[in-house]
């Protein structure tokens, strides 16, 4: 069976490849021949995954699942949200963003935060969701050398490393896309 993760990221489509059940071929937007930017103008991380999915499921004809992630943090009433790769600016530098929020945050008490995942698949007709998070907080500094993101400033709960500094086998144990991502191959080995 065939199905199309609406990425042009080869890192997150191996990742996925690796996890999917017996039976499945994924496919990217590139090996379908879809080459446009399918622009995320939603308000919600929700209606940005449903954009992606959708177009390709109406101008393919094919079976389909996107995601969309972003960082909520409680003290800036859940900003950057859906802005969170653009959020100081449309050049999507990881450093500017964190440099961004450590400022907005620089007085701020509450510094709880939580990532979130959803993932849109469009199956065999029927749309459906998949929601993964993870909550900690962010800290002062940056951190760690790994990950990408704001990974370096924000450590997950239970936990005294940032993202960028846990392994990597760890974080993808209890990430945000982590969880989203079981659910969605859940959802895919029942039917």
């Amino acid at each position: 069976m065939e199905i199309v993760f609406a990425t042009h990221n080869l890192n997150k489509l191996e990742e996925i490849k690796a996890a999917l059940p017996l039976g499945f071929v994924l496919r990217s937007l590139t090996d379908i021949g879809c080459t446009e930017d399918i622009p995320e103008t939603g308000d919600t991380l929700a209606e940005n995954a449903a954009i992606k999915a959708n177009h390709v499921t109406q101008t393919y004809g094919l079976n389909c699942f996107s995601d969309d992630t972003g960082l909520l943090i409680n003290a800036l009433h859940g900003a950057p949200g859906v802005y969170s790769a653009r959020y100081a600016g449309p050049q999507k530098n990881a450093e500017d963003n964190m440099a961004k929020v450590l400022m907005e945050l620089e007085e701020a008490s509450d510094r709880s935060a939580y990532f979130q995942t959803v993932i849109h698949l469009n199956w065999q007709g029927e749309a459906h969701s998949f929601v993964g998070e993870v909550h900690g907080k962010i800290i002062h500094e940056k951190r760690g050398d790994g990950g990408f993101g704001y990974d370096p400033i924000f450590v997950p709960e239970g936990y005294e490393k940032t993202f960028a500094e846990l392994p990597l086998s760890i974080k993808n144990q209890i990430s945000h896309r982590g969880k989203a991502f079981q659910k969605l191959m859940a959802f895919l080995k029942s039917s």
